[in-house]
């Protein structure tokens, strides 16, 4: 939600900000302003500066969080119901237990902003200024000055799973021959037989030497199509039934520091673990401040109070380098700038004098000046 508001208490949320307008209570403006109009516009107030109080109004500055989207294939195998037969009649080797593995498929990263309650500052409000507008997330986050904010929604990356196919009974392409045997062994035999019986069908219309060939191509696919379905409900009941699922997990995460640690751990039995389970190998996370911005000069023992200074401040962002690593290998690399690496600068007052103001858009996930545009004062 953006709002443009003064001295008017938002509670933090480490939600990113969504644009909606909310209106204020009006009547305990109208005690604390000598006068003022009011439009719907992202909600403008418009403050007479001859009868303008001074007041403060709060906000915060955001910090980056990275929120990976890991990407995991389950694989359920089902031994058949003549496993154990397998390797006699249709010569293959089958597993004779049924198992779960999984398979990690890749993995996505977007930045997001959350407030920074550590740069939790004040903006002054008063005659000497032209501020007509602050626009805020529902957070409490710094957007604009004098200026409509842009929406905050940042695009994720969401999972629609596919539609899985119906499953075959076999017992709806057993004869009745293999239905009515005296043991599970004959029953495999026949089971087995029929299979066979099934491919020399198959081989004979591919060859065009079956004693009832289809009239045209479109018969002979659907005459093909239904042998294969058929082989392939009889070898389910060998070779068993593999079933894939694929899961998608978000894990965020707040770079604060240079270093290596563990992100998560992934277990080819078990999937993702904790990062404290060593039943999984780990998927380190390695962190490298590029120092993109210069460090800030200490500050002086005795500095002077800065007439011009309204409380205004916004972020400096320093680019890192964010490594996913598995054993001796890179996974995923990624380059973005980061507030919580950079420097918190402060903007002049002057910027908003009575003759000629400004509008300032700030960049929602970092709280840099994206733009600044001089404009008359109101």
């Amino acid at each position: 939600m953006i709002t443009s508001s003064f001295n008017h208490s938002i509670s933090a949320m480490t939600s990113a900000a969504k644009s909606v307008v909310r209106p204020i209570n009006i009547p305990s403006f109208r005690a604390a302003w000598g006068g003022f109009s009011w439009a719907w516009g992202g909600l403008l107030f418009l403050l007479s500066p001859s009868t303008l109080l001074a007041q403060t109004t709060d906000y915060y500055l955001p910090k980056t969080v990275m929120r990976f989207t890991v990407k995991v294939e389950k694989t359920d195998y089902t031994p058949g119901k003549f496993a154990q037969y397998t390797g006699r009649y249709l010569k293959k080797n089958v597993g004779q237990e049924p198992t779960t593995t999984y398979r990690l498929l890749g993995m996505d990263m977007v930045p997001l902003a959350q407030i920074d309650t550590a740069k939790h500052f004040n903006l002054l409000l008063d005659k000497k200024h032209s501020i007509t507008k602050v626009a805020r997330a529902d957070n409490g986050q710094l957007l604009a000055i004098n200026a409509d904010a842009q929406s905050t929604d940042i695009s994720q990356p969401s999972f629609t799973p596919a539609p899985k196919p119906q499953p075959l009974n076999p017992n709806d392409f057993m004869s009745e021959d293999i239905l009515n045997a005296g043991s599970m062994a004959k029953m495999a035999e026949l089971t087995a037989k029929e299979i066979y019986d099934i491919r020399d069908s198959r081989n004979q219309l591919s060859r065009g030497e079956a004693d009832f060939m289809p009239k045209d191509g479109a018969q002979l696919k659907m005459m093909l199509a239904n042998l294969d379905r058929q082989e392939q409900g009889l070898s389910q009941l060998f070779e068993g039934v593999v079933t894939r699922d694929t899961a998608w997990t978000t894990i965020d995460y707040l770079p604060t520091k240079e270093g290596q640690e563990v992100l998560f751990r992934f277990s080819k039995h078990f999937g993702l673990v904790d990062s404290d389970d060593l039943s999984g190998e780990p998927y380190y996370i390695v962190v490298k401040d590029l120092h993109s911005v210069a460090a800030p000069e200490p500050a002086p023992a005795e500095k002077k109070e800065d007439k011009n200074d309204i409380g205004l401040r916004v972020s400096q962002p320093s680019k890192i380098k964010v490594s996913i690593i598995n054993g001796i290998q890179t996974v995923n690399s990624y380059e973005l700038l980061v507030p919580q690496f950079g420097t918190v600068q402060p903007m002049s007052g002057e910027l908003f004098g009575k003759k000629q103001s400004s509008e300032i858009v700030l960049d929602p996930l970092t709280g840099s000046v994206r733009s600044i545009k001089t404009i008359p004062a109101e």
